[in-house]
C-alpha cells in the first residue's frame, strides 16, 4: 500500500525556521550585550588605571 504526502510538511518548515530566526536574533543580542559589558569594563579598568596613576 503506498503511503500519502507527508502531512504538515509546509508548516513544521515555516516553524522551523521561525525557531532559528529567533535563535539567531537571540544569539546577536547576548553578542552585542558582551561586548558592550567588555567595552564597560576596558573603560573601567583604563579610568581605575589612570586614577592610580596621578593622585590629586
Amino acid at each position: 500500500m503506498a503511503k500519502g504526502p507527508e502531512k504538515n510538511t509546509k508548516n513544521k518548515a515555516l516553524h522551523t525556521k521561525l525557531l532559528n530566526r529567533k535563535k539567531t536574533k537571540l544569539q546577536e543580542v547576548k553578542k552585542e550585550k558582551a561586548l558592550r559589558l567588555k567595552a564597560l569594563v576596558a573603560k573601567m579598568n583604563q579610568k581605575m588605571n589612570t586614577d592610580e596613576l596621578d593622585p590629586k
